[in-house]
Order: structure tokens, then C-alpha cells, then sequence
């Protein structure tokens, strides 16, 4: 089997080139149509995930509507800064926000003065499910199903994640909590390559992962996944089963997407949720995917994305109350 590289590797250099190639073809053609320039506001650096993401979909996005798109970068806060400059615009469809897990976590936590009511969701970009992995060789857990049993037996098992307070800390604690089962340990690792890493040298019993970001040690038959938290399960993984397959309802992502402001008209939401849908369709934004470890099924509508958000901060709030990192 194989996988594409690593997350939050994004793109090749080749395909950056490519891109911005046509970006500047795309901007050339689309301002002569004499529309103003739709803000498309994130929270993360040039060259970051999300960035990355939103210049893909503007790749074609802004062909499909004839109309520019610009990024607007504004860091900090966990994405606080970029939700309130995103309150701070006008309900015209000319802004749009790439909504992130982080952002939810954001919300959730009260960060932010943006709620779910002040959003239109437009489409979903990607979307990279929470995996429980194991080491292979020194793991007592083969099946998903002796992890499963393991657990409820009362076996203590030492979690890894990505930091404190993100979605892999979240996962663990929803985990547990799903299976009766108190908060386990938890160890917060600087990145998902460290995590990685440390799994296999045996620091942690279980990892919370992606697929993308384990790819090179579960090709190697160093980690083994045994849980997906998606809807659904995933062909380079056919052993894993998901949460719902073990009896366990929780499904949990490291998802993007795109939103506009709840004023806006229906029609301007179906014209940017039509726009999107064909851009990330193309090729280009595909081959993204691809590279990025991701699949076709990440794009999705304005419905299923408006439930995933409403899903999030609806579950992350109170989890983050009981967990203590919120009053």
C-alpha cells in the first residue's frame, strides 16, 4: 500500500509553481469582469496547512465565479483573530472564512464572540479522521476489537497526542469517556511526526494520528491502526474499523472547510457552494488531495459541512468544561 506524504508537507515545490502560475493567469482574467475581490480570510502563516488549502480551492474557485479572491492572513488566538476580523465584515458574500477543528476548539472555548448562527456554511475541503494506532511488534492489542476489550477490562493504556487543549487531546478524553471509562494518561508531543516516532520507541501505548501523518512507519509494519474515527473506513487500512463498527458513536476530524456570514442570501451561498464544489472537482485540487494523504470524499456540501461544525462545537464545548481547560 501506499500513502501520500505527510500532512503538513501540503505541496511539492513543482506543484506551488504550477499553481501560482495559474493564479496569476486566473487573477488577469477575473478582474476584467469588474467584480470587487472576495476576502477569503485564515488564520494560519503563508505556506501553513490551511493557507495552502485555500489557495487550492481559489486556484479554480475564482474561474468558476469570474470573480478574484484574495487571502487575508490573521494569526493568533487559535483563530480568534481571524474569526472576530471575519464579525468585522460585511454580510455581502464577498468574505469567506476557512473554518478549521482549531477554530471549533476556538468557539468552544469561548474565545471568540463568532458563533455557529453567525456562519453560512459554503463546503468542506478536507477532512483527515482521528486514528487510534499502536506499535505493532510490542502492542498486546492485534484487533481492534482486543483494544476495544482491553479497555473495558481496565487495562491502563498511555495516550499520545499532539499538545494540550487540540483535537487528538479531545479524542482521547471522548474516547474514554464513550467507552464509561475515566481520562487516561495523556502525553502532548510537539507535532504528529514526534508522536509517530515516540510510539514506536514504546513512550506511549496508544497515538492519536491521521493517516498522513503516520504513513512511513504503518507502511513499514511499525504501526498499526486500529480505530477510525470517521464515517466511514479507509482502503490503505482495511483492518482498522471504525468507532461505529465497535460500537462506539464518535467520529472525530482534522477537517477545513469554508464559510460565509448567516446574512448573506441563499442564492449567493449556492453561487460560492457551487463555485467551490467545481473547483475542488478539478484536477488540480485532487492531485492536492492526493499528495496531502487525503481522498475525494474530503469536499463536501454546504449540509453535511453546516452539520460537521454545529457536531463540533457542540461536543467540544462541554468536553472541554469537564476536562478542566475551560471554566
Amino acid at each position: 500500500m501506499t500513502f501520500g506524504p505527510m500532512r503538513k508537507s501540503a505541496l511539492t515545490l513543482t506543484a506551488i509553481t504550477a499553481g501560482l502560475g495559474l493564479v496569476a493567469l486566473s487573477s488577469a482574467i477575473t478582474q476584467a469582469a469588474d467584480k470587487p475581490a472576495i476576502e477569503v480570510i485564515t488564520h494560519a502563516g503563508a505556506g501553513g496547512g490551511t493557507d495552502v488549502n485555500s489557495r487550492m480551492m481559489m486556484l479554480r474557485g475564482r474561474r468558476e465565479l469570474k470573480q478574484d479572491m484574495v487571502v487575508v492572513n490573521k494569526r493568533g488566538g487559535g483563530g480568534a483573530a481571524a474569526m472576530n476580523y471575519f464579525l468585522s465584515r460585511p454580510a455581502d458574500g464577498n468574505t469567506i472564512m476557512t473554518f478549521t477543528v482549531g477554530h471549533a476548539i476556538t468557539m468552544a472555548s469561548g474565545k471568540t464572540k463568532l458563533t455557529v448562527d453567525d456562519m453560512a456554511p459554503i463546503a468542506r475541503g478536507t477532512n483527515d479522521p482521528q486514528i487510534l494506532m499502536v506499535n505493532c511488534k510490542t502492542s498486546p492489542y492485534k484487533t481492534p476489537e482486543d483494544f476495544v476489550a482491553g479497555l473495558k477490562k481496565g487495562d491502563n493504556v498511555k495516550y499520545g497526542g499532539t499538545q494540550t487543549g487540540t483535537i487528538d487531546h479531545l479524542t482521547v478524553f471522548l474516547w474514554s469517556k464513550r467507552l464509561g471509562l475515566p481520562m487516561p494518561t495523556y502525553l502532548p508531543f510537539k507535532g504528529g511526526g514526534e508522536l509517530a516516532t515516540q510510539l514506536v520507541a514504546g513512550s506511549v501505548d496508544a497515538g492519536v494520528l491521521n493517516l498522513s501523518e503516520a504513513a512511513a512507519p504503518v507502511e513499514a509494519g511499525d504501526i498499526c491502526p486500529l480505530v477510525i474515527l470517521g464515517e466511514s473506513g479507509m482502503a490503505p487500512i482495511p483492518k482498522a474499523k471504525t468507532a461505529r463498527d465497535l460500537g462506539v458513536d464518535l467520529v472525530l476530524s482534522t477537517t477545513r472547510g469554508f464559510v460565509t456570514h448567516s446574512g448573506v442570501s441563499k442564492e449567493r451561498v449556492a453561487e460560492l457552494e457551487g463555485a467551490m464544489g467545481k473547483a475542488m472537482k478539478h484536477s488540480m485540487y485532487q492531485a492536492y488531495l492526493t499528495n496531502s494523504g487525503l481522498d475525494a470524499t474530503s469536499p463536501q456540501g454546504s449540509e453535511a459541512w453546516g452539520k460537521q461544525i454545529k457536531s463540533m462545537v457542540g461536543e467540544f464545548g462541554p468536553a472541554l468544561k469537564e476536562m478542566g481547560l475551560v471554566k
